[in-house]
Protein backbone atom coordinates (compact mmCIF):
# COMPACT_ATOMS: atom_id res chain seq x y z
CA UNK A 1 0.00 0.00 0.00
CA UNK A 2 1.40 3.47 -0.97
CA UNK A 3 1.28 5.99 1.53
CA UNK A 4 -0.19 9.38 0.62
CA UNK A 5 1.35 11.51 3.20
CA UNK A 6 3.15 12.33 6.10
CA UNK A 7 2.13 16.02 6.99
CA UNK A 8 2.03 18.15 10.30
CA UNK A 9 -0.51 19.50 12.33
CA UNK A 10 0.69 23.15 11.22
CA UNK A 11 1.67 22.05 7.45
CA UNK A 12 -2.15 20.91 6.57
CA UNK A 13 -3.66 24.18 8.59
CA UNK A 14 -0.76 26.16 6.55
CA UNK A 15 -1.75 24.67 3.19
CA UNK A 16 -5.78 24.36 3.61
CA UNK A 17 -5.76 27.71 4.26
CA UNK A 18 -3.58 28.75 1.57
CA UNK A 19 -5.58 26.99 -0.38
CA UNK A 20 -8.62 28.42 0.55
CA UNK A 21 -7.55 31.89 0.14
CA UNK A 22 -5.57 31.64 -3.07
CA UNK A 23 -8.65 29.73 -5.30
CA UNK A 24 -10.87 32.86 -4.88
CA UNK A 25 -8.81 35.82 -4.21
CA UNK A 26 -7.66 36.99 -7.37
CA UNK A 27 -3.75 35.99 -6.84
CA UNK A 28 -3.49 32.30 -7.57
CA UNK A 29 -3.87 29.33 -6.03
CA UNK A 30 -1.59 27.29 -8.02
CA UNK A 31 1.22 30.07 -8.07
CA UNK A 32 1.20 30.52 -4.22
CA UNK A 33 1.30 26.72 -3.69
CA UNK A 34 4.58 26.02 -6.24
CA UNK A 35 5.61 29.17 -3.67
CA UNK A 36 4.96 27.15 -1.14
CA UNK A 37 7.06 23.94 -1.96
CA UNK A 38 10.05 25.90 -3.63
CA UNK A 39 10.73 28.68 -1.56
CA UNK A 40 9.29 27.57 2.26
CA UNK A 41 10.06 23.72 1.49
CA UNK A 42 6.51 22.85 2.89
CA UNK A 43 6.23 18.87 1.69
CA UNK A 44 3.29 19.14 -0.74
CA UNK A 45 1.84 15.89 -1.01
CA UNK A 46 0.80 14.91 -4.45
CA UNK A 47 -2.14 12.07 -3.04
CA UNK A 48 -5.07 12.33 -4.63
CA UNK A 49 -7.11 12.10 -1.71
CA UNK A 50 -5.94 15.15 -0.52
CA UNK A 51 -6.13 17.15 -3.77
CA UNK A 52 -9.73 15.96 -3.92
CA UNK A 53 -10.75 17.04 -0.01
CA UNK A 54 -9.51 20.16 -0.76
CA UNK A 55 -10.99 20.97 -3.74
CA UNK A 56 -14.08 19.62 -2.40
CA UNK A 57 -13.46 21.52 0.28
CA UNK A 58 -13.66 25.00 -1.46
CA UNK A 59 -16.49 23.52 -3.71
CA UNK A 60 -18.56 23.70 -0.38
CA UNK A 61 -16.95 27.25 0.25
CA UNK A 62 -18.74 28.39 -2.81
CA UNK A 63 -21.95 26.12 -2.35
CA UNK A 64 -22.78 27.73 1.16
CA UNK A 65 -22.40 31.38 0.12
CA UNK A 66 -23.77 31.07 -3.32
CA UNK A 67 -26.79 28.32 -2.34
CA UNK A 68 -29.31 30.91 -3.47
CA UNK A 69 -28.46 31.60 -6.86
CA UNK A 70 -27.24 27.95 -7.25
CA UNK A 71 -30.66 26.33 -6.23
CA UNK A 72 -32.09 29.10 -8.95
CA UNK A 73 -30.10 27.24 -11.42
CA UNK A 74 -30.79 23.79 -10.27
CA UNK A 75 -34.72 24.66 -10.16
CA UNK A 76 -34.15 25.74 -13.73
CA UNK A 77 -32.66 22.96 -15.28
CA UNK A 78 -35.17 20.49 -13.54
CA UNK A 79 -38.31 22.62 -14.22
CA UNK A 80 -37.09 21.89 -18.18
CA UNK A 81 -36.40 18.35 -17.80
CA UNK A 82 -40.39 18.56 -16.37
CA UNK A 83 -41.50 20.70 -19.30
CA UNK A 84 -42.55 23.28 -16.97
CA UNK A 85 -42.26 27.38 -17.40
CA UNK A 86 -38.91 28.73 -15.84
CA UNK A 87 -37.86 32.49 -15.61
CA UNK A 88 -36.05 33.69 -18.80
CA UNK A 89 -33.32 35.28 -16.47
CA UNK A 90 -32.89 31.41 -14.23
CA UNK A 91 -33.11 29.54 -17.94
CA UNK A 92 -29.87 31.78 -19.45
CA UNK A 93 -27.53 32.05 -16.13
CA UNK A 94 -27.90 28.12 -16.59
CA UNK A 95 -26.87 27.89 -20.54
CA UNK A 96 -24.07 30.75 -19.48
CA UNK A 97 -22.61 28.62 -16.71
CA UNK A 98 -22.80 25.32 -18.80
CA UNK A 99 -21.64 26.84 -22.08
CA UNK A 100 -18.98 28.67 -20.20
CA UNK A 101 -17.35 25.62 -18.31
CA UNK A 102 -16.87 23.73 -21.53
CA UNK A 103 -13.53 25.95 -22.47
CA UNK A 104 -11.76 25.41 -19.14
CA UNK A 105 -12.81 21.84 -19.16
CA UNK A 106 -11.90 21.09 -22.85
CA UNK A 107 -8.50 22.50 -22.35
CA UNK A 108 -7.62 20.57 -19.07
CA UNK A 109 -8.48 18.07 -20.44
CA UNK A 110 -6.25 18.01 -24.06
CA UNK A 111 -3.27 19.72 -22.22
CA UNK A 112 -3.71 18.52 -18.33
CA UNK A 113 0.05 16.95 -19.01
CA UNK A 114 1.48 19.56 -19.96
CA UNK A 115 0.18 22.12 -17.80
CA UNK A 116 0.89 19.88 -14.77
CA UNK A 117 4.68 18.91 -15.91
CA UNK A 118 6.10 22.09 -18.09
CA UNK A 119 4.26 24.89 -16.36
CA UNK A 120 5.39 24.33 -13.01
CA UNK A 121 8.41 26.17 -12.33
CA UNK A 122 8.60 29.85 -10.55
CA UNK A 123 9.58 31.66 -13.69
CA UNK A 124 6.44 30.40 -15.10
CA UNK A 125 4.29 31.79 -12.11
CA UNK A 126 6.17 35.11 -12.03
CA UNK A 127 4.87 35.36 -15.45
CA UNK A 128 1.34 34.95 -15.44
CA UNK A 129 1.20 36.88 -12.63
CA UNK A 130 2.37 39.54 -14.95
CA UNK A 131 0.11 38.39 -17.60
CA UNK A 132 -2.73 38.92 -15.25
CA UNK A 133 -2.06 41.64 -13.70
CA UNK A 134 -2.01 43.22 -17.30
CA UNK A 135 -5.75 41.40 -18.06
CA UNK A 136 -7.22 42.73 -14.46
CA UNK A 137 -6.22 46.69 -15.06
CA UNK A 138 -6.81 46.36 -18.54
CA UNK A 139 -10.42 45.28 -17.44
CA UNK A 140 -10.76 48.37 -14.86
CA UNK A 141 -10.23 50.20 -17.42
CA UNK A 142 -12.88 49.35 -19.68
CA UNK A 143 -15.44 48.72 -17.57
CA UNK A 144 -14.45 52.68 -15.96
CA UNK A 145 -15.65 53.84 -20.04
CA UNK A 146 -18.32 51.66 -20.13
CA UNK A 147 -21.51 53.54 -18.79
CA UNK A 148 -24.59 50.72 -19.86
CA UNK A 149 -23.99 47.81 -17.79
CA UNK A 150 -24.92 44.74 -19.81
CA UNK A 151 -26.37 41.46 -18.76
CA UNK A 152 -25.36 37.72 -19.10
CA UNK A 153 -25.97 36.11 -22.26
CA UNK A 154 -25.03 32.88 -22.99
CA UNK A 155 -22.76 33.73 -25.52
CA UNK A 156 -20.83 36.39 -22.97
CA UNK A 157 -20.66 33.14 -20.31
CA UNK A 158 -19.19 31.33 -22.97
CA UNK A 159 -16.56 34.36 -23.30
CA UNK A 160 -15.69 34.68 -19.41
CA UNK A 161 -15.45 31.02 -19.86
CA UNK A 162 -12.57 31.25 -21.89
CA UNK A 163 -11.32 33.65 -19.61
CA UNK A 164 -11.40 30.97 -16.84
CA UNK A 165 -9.13 28.75 -19.01
CA UNK A 166 -6.33 30.99 -18.79
CA UNK A 167 -6.21 30.09 -15.05
CA UNK A 168 -4.57 26.86 -15.59
CA UNK A 169 -1.75 28.66 -16.31
CA UNK A 170 0.20 29.57 -12.94
CA UNK A 171 -0.17 32.60 -11.66
CA UNK A 172 -3.15 33.94 -13.72
CA UNK A 173 -5.77 33.11 -11.12
CA UNK A 174 -9.24 32.00 -12.14
CA UNK A 175 -11.22 34.57 -10.42
CA UNK A 176 -9.47 37.11 -11.47
CA UNK A 177 -9.28 36.01 -14.75
CA UNK A 178 -13.35 35.22 -14.88
CA UNK A 179 -13.97 38.67 -13.03
CA UNK A 180 -12.02 40.63 -15.65
CA UNK A 181 -13.68 38.79 -18.18
CA UNK A 182 -17.02 40.04 -16.93
CA UNK A 183 -15.91 43.69 -16.53
CA UNK A 184 -14.23 43.81 -20.31
CA UNK A 185 -17.21 42.54 -21.66
CA UNK A 186 -19.78 44.98 -20.27
CA UNK A 187 -20.91 43.81 -17.07
CA UNK A 188 -21.78 45.24 -13.71
CA UNK A 189 -18.92 44.59 -11.05
CA UNK A 190 -21.93 42.77 -9.21
CA UNK A 191 -22.59 40.58 -12.06
CA UNK A 192 -18.71 40.14 -13.19
CA UNK A 193 -18.01 38.68 -9.17
CA UNK A 194 -20.77 36.67 -8.61
CA UNK A 195 -20.92 35.31 -12.50
CA UNK A 196 -17.60 34.65 -11.88
CA UNK A 197 -17.25 32.63 -8.54
CA UNK A 198 -20.65 30.94 -9.72
CA UNK A 199 -18.76 29.59 -13.17
CA UNK A 200 -15.46 27.64 -10.74
CA UNK A 201 -18.51 26.04 -9.18
CA UNK A 202 -18.79 23.10 -11.55
CA UNK A 203 -14.62 22.81 -12.41
CA UNK A 204 -14.06 23.18 -9.01
CA UNK A 205 -16.46 20.39 -7.94
CA UNK A 206 -15.88 18.19 -11.34
CA UNK A 207 -11.46 18.37 -10.23
CA UNK A 208 -12.46 17.23 -7.00
CA UNK A 209 -15.01 14.55 -7.96
CA UNK A 210 -12.45 12.94 -10.32
CA UNK A 211 -9.79 12.87 -8.30
CA UNK A 212 -12.14 11.32 -5.61
CA UNK A 213 -13.45 8.86 -8.20
CA UNK A 214 -9.84 7.68 -9.55
CA UNK A 215 -8.89 7.48 -5.86
CA UNK A 216 -11.75 4.75 -5.21
CA UNK A 217 -11.34 2.94 -8.60
CA UNK A 218 -7.13 3.20 -7.91
CA UNK A 219 -7.18 2.04 -4.22
CA UNK A 220 -4.09 1.82 -2.63
CA UNK A 221 -3.90 5.10 -0.96
CA UNK A 222 -3.15 5.44 2.96
CA UNK A 223 -4.83 8.46 4.20
CA UNK A 224 -3.78 10.30 7.85
CA UNK A 225 -7.18 11.28 8.53
CA UNK A 226 -5.95 13.95 11.49
CA UNK A 227 -4.02 15.79 9.31
CA UNK A 228 -6.48 15.63 5.98
CA UNK A 229 -9.54 16.89 8.08
CA UNK A 230 -7.18 20.19 9.06
CA UNK A 231 -6.29 20.90 5.72
CA UNK A 232 -9.65 20.12 4.43
CA UNK A 233 -11.31 22.85 7.39
CA UNK A 234 -8.99 25.25 7.10
CA UNK A 235 -9.40 25.11 3.22
CA UNK A 236 -13.28 25.40 3.85
CA UNK A 237 -13.55 28.21 6.20
CA UNK A 238 -10.61 30.09 4.60
CA UNK A 239 -12.45 29.64 1.03
CA UNK A 240 -15.61 30.86 2.62
CA UNK A 241 -13.98 34.03 3.88
CA UNK A 242 -12.26 35.12 0.98
CA UNK A 243 -15.14 34.71 -0.94
CA UNK A 244 -16.97 37.11 1.64
CA UNK A 245 -14.29 39.34 1.66
CA UNK A 246 -13.87 39.73 -2.19
CA UNK A 247 -17.52 39.78 -3.04
CA UNK A 248 -17.82 42.89 -0.13
CA UNK A 249 -14.51 44.24 -0.73
CA UNK A 250 -15.19 44.81 -5.09
CA UNK A 251 -18.12 46.14 -4.44
CA UNK A 252 -16.90 49.46 -3.80
CA UNK A 253 -13.15 49.18 -4.83
CA UNK A 254 -11.29 48.09 -7.57
CA UNK A 255 -8.83 44.87 -8.60
CA UNK A 256 -5.89 47.54 -8.18
CA UNK A 257 -4.72 45.87 -4.15
CA UNK A 258 -4.40 42.97 -5.59
CA UNK A 259 -2.44 43.70 -9.08
CA UNK A 260 0.05 45.64 -6.96
CA UNK A 261 0.58 42.85 -4.62
CA UNK A 262 0.84 40.47 -7.86
CA UNK A 263 3.29 42.98 -9.44
CA UNK A 264 5.09 43.04 -5.89
CA UNK A 265 5.30 39.00 -5.66
CA UNK A 266 6.50 38.40 -8.89
CA UNK A 267 9.73 40.79 -8.86
CA UNK A 268 10.77 38.92 -6.07
CA UNK A 269 10.03 35.53 -7.25
CA UNK A 270 12.24 37.46 -10.57
CA UNK A 271 14.41 38.84 -8.73
CA UNK A 272 15.27 35.56 -6.24
CA UNK A 273 14.60 33.63 -9.34
CA UNK A 274 17.96 35.23 -11.14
Amino acid sequence: MQKLYTMSAFDAFLLGTVQGLTEFLPVSSTGHLILLRNYLGLPLPEGLALDAALHLATAGAVIIYFHKDLLRVLYAGLYMMLRRPVPSDDRILLFALLAGSIPAIGIGIFFSETIETVFRSTMVVALGLILGSLIMASAEYVSKKIEEKKEITIRRGVMVGFFQALALLPGMSRSGMTISGGLLLGLSREMAVRFGFMLSFPIILGAGGLQFLTLLLGGGEQVHIFPLSIAVLSAFVSGLAAIHFLVRFLRAHTLMPFIVYRILLATVILIVGL
